[in-house]
């Protein structure tokens, strides 16, 4: 006897219009640091241009990835496509690594042949990256914590603002002191930082990508609530991996001796649900009697 409990969580749905905003704002400030970055000839513009320009390409992918992930189920995909923001948070981490290294190849070039640069000129269009990507990303704020496809989103913005602050600083320095490598350099920390933020995303996405357990939930924690419930003496074949970037399924024999089978499951099914956020769950009820029996 089986019992299945279906919490689906469309948190997603919400974001359409913090995705357009997204990227209309940071498509339209790409244009403007690449423009200013070769009138101020700023390496660091060029490359906070290039990189500004995935993460709109990034935001476009998660947006249609997480309309994807609403789609109803089929015949053929019966689950329907819920899995798709994960293979978008894949794709996102790929391109970011290459990203990473282009960005470090030109700037070693240029800390070999440095170039003079506008010092006032970068910081003032980074100053206007900063309100950019700072506003984006408090589109992504209140859904960051549930979904790793939105978190994906929030993450890249947040640290873009951290990067156009950085970059402010170094405009000003070279505007101060007409220390040229400052540019560069920076353009090497914006490196490291998006290197960062991305190699996060890769091993949390991968990591999704072959069913392993959510982050922030403990298999055995799960086991342990599950047979200290009343009428549960074991537990065997629990699996938990996650259905979407926002859902989490669950499938588990519990063994039980006598009861009422019905509020037996409608109790797990909740304590699922309150402590671990598991609302996708199939639970296969056994009388002890009757054995081991696995199907």
């Amino acid at each position: 006897m089986a019992g299945h409990a279906h919490d689906h969580d469309h948190s997603a749905k919400s974001f359409g219009r913090a995705f357009a905003i997204g990227v209309t704002l940071n498509f339209g400030f790409v244009v403007i640091e690449a423009v200013f970055g070769f009138i101020a000839n700023s390496m660091t513009l060029i490359a906070d241009a290039g990189h500004n320009l995935s993460d709109v390409l990034g935001l476009l992918v998660a947006w249609g990835a997480a309309s994807m992930a609403r789609r109803a189920p089929t015949p053929r995909f019966t689950f329907g496509l819920k899995k798709a923001p994960i293979l978008a948070a894949l794709f996102n981490s790929l391109v970011l690594l290459i990203g990473v290294g282009a960005i470090a190849a030109e700037a070693i070039r240029r800390l070999l042949h440095p170039a003079p640069a506008d010092g006032l000129t970068v910081s003032t269009v980074a100053a206007i990256g900063l309100v950019v990507n700072g506003s984006t990303a408090l589109l992504f704020a209140r859904g960051a914590r549930r979904d790793v496809n939105i978190r994906g989103a929030f993450l890249h913005m947040a640290a873009d603002a951290a990067v156009s602050l950085a970059v402010v600083v170094a405009g000003l320095i070279i505007f101060w002191t007409g220390r040229q490598w400052v540019d560069p350099a920076m353009s090497l920390a914006v490196a490291f930082v998006i290197l960062w933020s991305s190699i996060g995303l890769l091993k949390e996405s991968v990591w999704m990508s072959l069913a392993g357990v959510p982050l922030g939930i403990e298999v055995d924690e799960v086991e342990a609530a599950l047979v200290s419930m009343d009428g549960v003496i074991g537990i065997h074949d629990l699996h938990v991996w996650p259905l979407s970037t926002s859902e989490t399924a669950l499938t588990a024999h519990l063994v039980l001796p006598d009861g009422s089978i019905d509020e037996l499951i409608a109790s797990a099914q909740r304590l699922l649900h309150d402590r671990f956020h598991i609302g996708h769950c199939t639970l296969q009820v056994e009388r002890s009697h009757l054995g081991d029996s696995r199907c």
